[in-house]
């Protein structure tokens, strides 16, 4: 009887000490626990920390919050301005047809980001900007416009380079490393996001690398193959073209270029590399000089090439007119194998990929397969 009323008494004693613990912490937050034991919320993974404000902070880098104070200046949007054409309209009064006359309309088409604020330089996709007998404008966060003077397209990879004209009071973002991005990392976007809301902000992480796409802006341009892009499920919706794809220190690492249509927390971006590759030919030769095989081509993997036995690689679907391939006898039907000894089915990016580390005036050699035959071929880029 004596060991069952001191069990008892225990058991009360210990029920109430969790009650009071319990109340103690929710009503009084009071944790006397915590200056013995450090909290840690097992169920919980450790990504954020806070700083000095108590501001949640991305741990190795800054919080989006920063980031986006301190980009959003040099992300810009890119305008189109022209002309209507003229309405067939019926007039009651005059009992016939006439045709309005032609109005002036400026609409919001992409995005873009400040490279270099002296020259006045803007990045953003070919596609954006790939519509005739129009003026386009970029228009900064505070609204203030400033008119293109000198459109630049890199052929290759849906990149153009915007100069703009007059005096300029924009701040440059800062170019980071595409090279040693990693899946998972965390990812800022910042555009125009439907041609419509201006500096509209998404995050996410990079879902994926060495991604091949059809790139387009859904709403405002044409389809293009692009090779080794950066796949991300932040939110990159039509309008948001040409705006940076952003670490958490702040630097841009990709160029938003594409959305899937019909599907959920996928986008793409261009490498900021390529854009650093183009920008350098841009600067020291005023143009974009760059290498075209001249071909079109569908990738064979090696599953796919074990069950028709041929080897894996580039297989030529078309051949240019007066391009390198033409001229080098490169034919409809042909599987690239090797560029200078390095296998296409095993780079990312495949053949674009490879070409576009090449210079203008380099020889290299060429290995295909054409009809049970390997063939090589020394050509002069």
């Amino acid at each position: 009887m004596r060991n069952f009323l001191i069990g008892l008494l225990v058991s009360v004693v210990v029920l109430f000490s969790a009650f009071g613990g319990a109340l103690a912490d929710r009503l009084f937050v009071i944790r006397p626990l915590d200056g013995i034991l450090k909290r840690t919320d097992s169920g919980q993974a450790r990504m954020t920390e806070e700083d000095d404000s108590g501001q949640a902070r991305m741990t190795g880098g800054s919080s989006v919050v920063d980031v986006v104070e301190r980009v959003s200046p040099a992300v810009v949007t890119v305008a189109m301005e022209g002309q209507t054409q003229g309405k067939i309209v019926f007039d009651t009064f005059n009992f016939a047809f006439r045709q309005e006359e032609p109005e002036t309309i400026q609409q919001d088409i992409g995005s873009g980001f400040v490279v270099d604020g002296i020259e006045g330089i803007v990045v953003t996709n070919k596609h954006v900007v790939s519509r005739s007998g129009v003026r386009y404008i970029i228009i900064d966060k505070d609204g203030v416009e400033y008119e293109v003077e000198d459109l630049y397209i890199d052929p290759i990879n849906d990149l153009a380079i915007l100069k703009i004209k007059g005096e300029k009071e924009l701040e440059a973002i800062v170019l980071g490393d595409s090279d040693s991005l990693k899946v998972g990392q965390g990812v800022v976007v910042i555009g125009t996001a439907l041609g419509e809301f201006r500096h509209t902000v998404t995050t996410g992480v990079i879902s994926g690398l060495g991604r091949g796409i059809n790139a387009g802006d859904g709403s405002y341009g044409s389809l293009e193959r692009i090779d080794n892009v950066i796949q991300t499920d932040a939110a990159i919706n039509p309008g948001n073209s040409g705006g940076p794809l952003l670490n958490l220190n702040g630097e841009v690492i990709g160029v938003s270029v594409a959305v899937v249509g019909g599907a959920e927390n996928i986008g793409f971006a261009i490498p900021i590399n390529v854009v650093k590759e183009s920008l350098s030919n841009f600067k020291e030769t005023g143009s974009f000089d760059r290498v075209q095989l001249g071909v079109k081509y569908r990738m064979i993997d090696k599953d796919v090439a074990l069950l028709n036995d041929v080897p894996a690689g580039a297989y030529v679907v078309e051949v240019m007119k007066d391009s390198l391939a033409e001229k080098n006898e490169i034919l409809v039907g042909d599987i690239i194998v090797k560029l200078e000894d390095q296998r296409i089915a095993d780079v990312d990016g495949g053949l674009a990929g490879l070409i576009g580390k090449l210079k203008v005036g380099e020889t290299i050699e060429v290995e295909l397969w054409r009809k049970g035959e390997i063939l090589n071929k020394n050509i002069k880029l």
